[in-house]
């Protein structure tokens, strides 16, 4: 009889332990089932419903000439401010900005612009440069009217709330020590702080000192402040475009890059400093070639990386490949020819992404007040002769070098050595 009634209780325990598990579930989620997946939450602001009588959206597809469809698009919107405007009271402001894009405004809240993002299956982003900043939404084409009005709302209406802006400053804190931790990305900006004595040389990533005075007030200033911009032409930069295409091409003509690659098709290991340095000193971590191009002005030259005990050696050998380029007989029609159809192909490549497109198109309108076709450029590039490259390289080292280091630099070359040999 024992047995029998511990075999029932066996039987029966299952459904009992499910019982009291409803029971004890039930206990903390009556809330739950109160709230039905029908009806909206309380206190939840939506948008109005559309009209009963609108039919099915047609769809649209645009079809290139090649025959690929794309059913995606993006918009941006390009505004004519960066660090160049900034005043040693808004200094940092610019950084801050980038990264206050698509927060709180003064009719959404982020929580319900990143809801309205996910509805649409949209990415937005935001990128500050020293002349301009770009805002961007890339989309499907069927939500492009609701991406127009999101991208302008928050644009147009940021709040710069107190404690937002406390939080971005703390990411740009970390921001700013792991630029300390890159020596290329340091150099970079160090370079314009000390190659410029004008607007250009205001720095790009918010200095600590900045950092330390930064409010939503100080944000508030500046970006009303910067919807009017007064320039003055000068010759240089993407304004001289034929000149501004010479530098593009010469810099892959230059290339280089790490002592260790991968390698394979389009890596540069034929360029000349990789057949002319990397391969040859190998106490050269990387050495290559960069240039950063503005509307009125630009920098070119080569950044390097090798252990302290090489650094003259170093240096010297750059000096020699940058007087190589301006020398008659040293560079030949093959490398320029592989140099020319390796920066066109980069070009083309890179005007396959929407996004790209998006900001090729409006940096032109800034800088140019059109869009010049990308078959001028093609072609300034394929009109380009080794003469080409001798006399900007010429005009370039005529100038005044321009400078920066960071780690050990005891036995880093004296400034006014440098100078010597440029001339």
């Amino acid at each position: 009889m024992l047995r029998s009634s511990s075999r029932l209780l066996r039987k029966r325990s299952p459904r009992a332990e499910a019982t009291a598990a409803r029971r004890l579930s039930g206990a903390y989620t009556s809330d739950a089932r109160n709230a039905s997946l029908l009806h909206p939450l309380p206190d939840l602001d939506l948008p109005p419903p559309l009209p009963d009588h609108l039919g099915r959206s047609p769809t649209m597809i645009t079809t290139l000439p090649n025959g690929v469809r794309g059913p995606s698009a993006c918009i941006g919107l390009f505004v004519d401010c960066g660090s160049i405007y900034e005043t040693p009271e808004t200094t940092g402001v610019t950084h801050l900005l980038e990264k206050l894009a698509f927060k709180d405004t003064a009719h959404r809240s982020h929580l319900q612009i990143v809801q309205e993002l996910e509805l649409a299956g949209g990415n937005v982003g935001a990128s500050a440069a020293r002349e301009q900043m770009v805002y961007s939404y890339d989309t499907l084409k069927t939500y492009m009217p609701e991406a127009v009005e999101v991208l302008l709302h928050c644009v147009q209406n940021p709040l710069f709330c107190q404690d937002e802006v406390d939080r971005q400053l703390a990411l740009a804190r970390e921001e700013l020590q792991e630029l300390h931790k890159n020596p290329e990305r340091f150099l970079m900006e160090a370079l314009n702080l000390v190659g410029y004595s004008g607007a250009l040389a205001n720095p790009l990533i918010a200095p600590e000192d900045a950092l330390a005075r930064i409010n939503s007030s100080t944000i508030q200033k500046f970006y009303h402040m910067t919807h009017v911009a007064l320039a003055f032409e000068v010759p240089g930069g993407w304004l001289e475009e034929k000149d501004a295409t010479i530098m593009t091409v010469m810099q892959t003509l230059m290339g280089g890059g790490g002592s260790f690659s991968s390698g394979g098709p389009g890596k540069g290991m034929h360029s000349r400093l990789y057949l002319r340095v990397l391969n040859k000193y190998h106490s050269v971590h990387s050495f290559s070639a960069f240039s950063n191009v503005y509307d009125n002005s630009g920098l070119f030259g080569i950044y390097l990386t090798t252990p302290s005990d090489f650094v003259a050696k170093a240096v010297d050998v750059a000096i020699s490949e940058l007087i190589a380029i301006a020398t008659p007989g040293e560079v030949t029609e093959v490398e320029l020819k592989r140099a020319k159809n390796s920066t066109i192909s980069s070009v083309l490549m890179n005007l396959e992404s929407r996004v790209i497109v998006a900001e090729d198109i409006g940096r032109q309108l800034l800088t140019y007040g059109c869009r010049k076709p990308i078959d001028y450029f093609l072609q300034c590039m394929d009109d380009m002769t080794v003469d080409d490259i001798m006399a900007f390289a010429r005009k370039l080292l005529s100038s005044k070098p321009t400078m920066a280091s960071c780690g050990d630099v005891d036995k880093v070359p004296a400034y006014d050595y440098v100078c010597k040999r440029l001339r």
